[in-house]
């Protein structure tokens, strides 16, 4: 098996949890954030916790979190790391990643030049950084199927452990993934059918695709 790990975010339902290891994805991602169509009650999470117990990888992907709704989150969903996906600092991220012992993502959103390059300032603060493309202001900070310049991320040369969102999908993950290099490409709305809906056809033809 060939290609970046791969990792599908927004899973709220046994069955999309089902396909995505099915398809032989790395991680799972679970939304902790009430505006988003994807929110995971803990409730839920915990029982998709269950079914993902030793077959997949659990990411919880949070918004400027308290640490309340971290500590419930990460206890309810046996969390293996946490994607912070606000405009958390490099102090926060490294103050989370010691108070959790867990690895810590952070999601950087690009849409020129200088947007990569406030990734260094995360370097050692984090494990992973994550490049999204940059949501429109007051729009919700991910899964909206939009993209940005792949070129842009060649100054960032594997500074540091990365890896590729915003605005994948079946029919553009190989190109992205051969372009860049990514050693994770992510995905959530690019394998729905509407906000929220994951589709299984459409999870397997972008694992596959991103394997090819």
């Amino acid at each position: 098996m060939s290609g970046p790990r791969i990792k599908i975010c927004g899973i709220s339902t046994a069955e999309s949890l089902s396909a995505i290891i099915a398809a032989r994805a790395d991680y799972c991602g679970f939304v902790f954030f009430p505006r988003s169509p994807r929110h995971v009650s803990l409730e839920q999470v915990a029982a998709l916790a269950d079914r993902a117990e030793g077959r997949i990888a659990r990411v919880g992907l949070f918004v400027d979190a308290d640490d309340l709704v971290l500590e419930q989150a990460v206890a309810a969903a046996r969390l293996d790391a946490l994607q912070l996906h606000g405009d958390e600092s490099p102090e926060r991220a490294a103050e989370l990643r010691a108070r959790f012992v867990l690895p810590v993502w952070k999601a950087i959103p690009v849409a020129a030049p200088g947007d990569v390059e406030r990734a260094e300032r995360y370097r050692g603060a984090v494990d992973l950084v994550l490049f999204d493309a940059k949501t429109p202001k007051g729009a919700l900070p991910g899964g909206m199927g939009l993209s940005f310049d792949w070129s842009l991320l060649s100054a960032w040369k594997d500074r540091a452990p990365w890896g590729l969102a915003g605005g994948l999908n079946p029919s553009n993950v190989a190109e992205a993934a051969a372009l860049t290099r990514a050693p994770l490409v992510d995905t959530s709305s690019g394998v729905e059918s509407a906000p929220g809906v994951k589709d299984e056809a459409l999870i397997a033809a972008f694992c596959a695709a991103a394997r090819a």
